[in-house]
């Protein structure tokens, strides 16, 4: 895939980490967990740590999972935790509260029989997203609230159809009622979700996001799986 020239824009986070703690294991990248100066944890996310990708310009990755909780947010579908881009002891990274997951919490359990309807908003916004790493274990349930929190969304944004996923159960599926307010949020706020897009990426990028989200406004119903690429990121978990 092409490389696009990104010039360096400047950050507008309020937060700022105060400690970095350590690191969480089983990431491929560097994965740090960092207090901030209010006191709350974070996960910390460096691009310096990022490994190498074929399809994936260096240095994007936490520009792309700080935009999946901002199409997140402006949709209503809360499903993210709230993320943002800072400067921190290893550079630029992404920022993302940290969520006390559920120990007693398995994700299989959405997944049998059948998909569970809880799942819909994760959905739509890996559709939207071009979420290339939609694993079950990438699904979370918060310990305090049980609420559904999806992580590990940094393979977004792609310029070419990505989506792998565990969601495919919905394919085929008219998006439910439960949905029609994030879809009335995307087609009213989807110029500045556009800019946004061309703010941390590149036009190109933003271009294909706009062209996705209008391809979801008018289909309203989950895609079938592709048959000319893995639908279904690897490991699965």
């Amino acid at each position: 895939m092409p490389v696009d020239e990104r010039a360096p824009r400047p950050l507008t986070s309020e937060w700022e980490i105060a400690d970095v703690v350590g690191f969480l294991p089983n990431a491929s990248n560097a994965t740090l967990l960092a207090v901030i100066t209010s006191g709350d944890f974070v996960v910390y996310k460096p691009a310096a740590g990022e490994r190498p990708l074929w399809d994936f310009p260096p240095g994007t990755l936490p520009r792309r999972e700080v935009l999946t909780y901002e199409v997140s947010h402006a949709l209503g579908l809360g499903v993210v935790p709230e993320t943002r881009l800072l400067d921190g002891p290893h550079g630029e990274g992404s920022a993302q509260r940290f969520v006390a997951e559920d120990p007693e919490f398995d994700p299989r359990q959405l997944f049998l029989p059948h998909l569970h309807p809880s799942l819909w908003p994760i959905a739509l916004l890996d559709i939207l997203c071009d979420n290339a790493d939609r694993k079950v274990g990438h699904i979370l349930r918060d310990g305090e609230t049980e609420r559904l929190w999806a992580i590990d969304n940094s393979l977004t944004f792609n310029v070419e159809p990505k989506l792998r996923t565990v969601l495919w159960g919905f394919a085929g599926e008219t998006f439910p009622p439960s949905l029609a307010d994030a879809l009335v949020r995307l087609e009213l706020g989807l110029e500045v979700l556009v800019a946004r897009v061309a703010e941390l990426l590149t036009h190109r990028e933003a271009a294909v996001f706009e062209t996705r989200a209008r391809s979801v406004l008018a289909d309203r119903t989950h895609p079938q799986p592709p048959t000319d690429r893995p639908p279904v990121p690897w490991p699965v978990y």
